[in-house]
């Protein structure tokens, strides 16, 4: 709970630590005469909240000894009664934003405090598990051939309308043009994948965005991350080390590997808009954070969604890079820094993953990592222009 093994992936105790500082900080701390409960927490485990106050480098978590795990989980409790009796007094409308967007943040958390541990425990050569693999176990199906499905295009509403949460960078709505595309039906498999590192993928610099091919050379990037050879491919999970599924979707792929996996099959990635309108008449439900599986599974074949696996088990790459919709507005304050400023060199991706909580996810939910990064349950879907 307290390692960490890179600057990106905090301590799964910082996690717990800095939720509860979320709510103390921009909740409790509105309250006239309200004492924090330590200052040195609050040194430790602000983000990258520049307006609040200094704080521990992110890269210098792991180094959080103390407070121990204890009390932290005392921290959390004491937070969490004096936030509960606030909210039976009654609060503003203000404040009860400022209680669901804390909510919504503690989930996001939740999502990162597995993929983090994860990452955390990969470093280990004994491969050690996170928990004893579920009694359930994961029902594989019949490979389904992918195909691509048509989508018309046109003049079409995206972003958040309203009538509901979301974050700031989901709004406003606003229209774009798409022309007529087409998007697999299935996510790029394991096995996909498999062929495209055996037909010399990782070594053809013509794939590959000039970032990219560098990256490649210098990390000697040769398969996804957490895969391992031993009589076969296999991977780091959070059941230890396992056997890939090759109907199971790649994962933990950055977008360099995406986009040049794209091109080596002749596609293309799709644009956020065009997943969000695929997406739009389908039900999120599918294989989230709720099912304790922890890992992608390989497509259901008997659904008739035409798109499977649309929202969970991976995060889908797209092509666009992460910035405002038109007449994006800043909001005032601390919490302005929540996404905003992030708003520069990352790509965007759909759909949530298998450590997501479901209901965490909607249609417009955006995410955001830099082209690079692969600790996360990332992987992608082909388009194409409809000829």
């Amino acid at each position: 709970m307290t390692i960490q093994g890179a600057e990106f992936a905090s301590p799964g105790k910082w996690h717990l630590a800095h939720t509860t500082w979320f709510f103390e900080e921009f909740f409790l701390n509105s309250f006239a005469g309200y004492v924090k409960k330590s200052e040195a927490y609050h040194f430790f485990f602000n983000s990258y909240y520049e307006t609040v106050g200094a704080r521990q480098q992110q890269g210098l978590r792991g180094l959080i000894t103390r407070p121990s795990l204890a009390e932290v989980m005392e921290y959390r409790q004491a937070i969490n009664e004096a936030v509960a009796k606030k909210l039976d007094d009654g609060v503003s409308g203000e404040l009860e934003a400022v209680i669901e967007l804390g909510l919504h943040h503690e989930q996001q958390h939740q999502e990162l405090f597995l993929t983090d541990i994860l990452y955390n425990l990969s470093l280990n050569p004994l491969f050690p598990a996170y928990r004893q693999p579920p009694k359930k176990p994961i029902v594989q199906t019949a490979a389904v051939l992918s195909t691509m499905v048509a989508f018309a295009g046109g003049l079409e509403s995206i972003g958040h309308a309203g009538g509901g949460f979301g974050f700031d960078n989901e709004f406003p709505q606003h229209q774009e043009y798409l022309q007529p595309y087409r998007l697999s039906s299935h996510l790029v498999t394991n096995a996909d994948w498999v062929a495209f590192i055996n037909d010399g993928g990782y070594r053809n610099p013509l794939l590959w965005l000039s970032d990219g091919w560098k990256t490649v050379q210098t990390e000697n990037w040769q398969m996804p991350l957490y895969w391992v050879v031993r009589d076969g491919y296999q991977t780091m999970t959070l059941d230890g080390l396992q056997e890939i599924d090759p109907d199971a979707p790649v994962t933990h792929i950055s977008y360099f590997e995406a986009d040049a996996y794209a091109r080596w099959a002749g596609k293309r990635l799709p644009t956020e808009a065009e997943w969000e309108v695929a997406a739009r008449p389908q039900k999120i439900a599918g294989n989230f954070a709720n099912t304790e599986l922890y890992r992608p599974i390989a497509a259901d074949g008997n659904g008739l969604e035409p798109l499977k696996q649309i929202y969970g088990d991976v995060w889908e790459w797209t092509a666009s890079p992460y910035c405002a919709y038109p007449g994006f507005r800043t909001s005032a304050g601390a919490i302005g820094e929540y996404n905003g400023k992030f708003m520069n060199g990352q790509y965007v991706l759909r759909g949530g993953s298998c450590v997501t909580p479901q209901d965490h996810i909607r249609l417009t939910y955006r995410n955001f990592f830099y082209p690079h990064q692969r600790w996360q349950f990332t992987g992608l879907r082909l388009a194409e222009d409809a000829r």
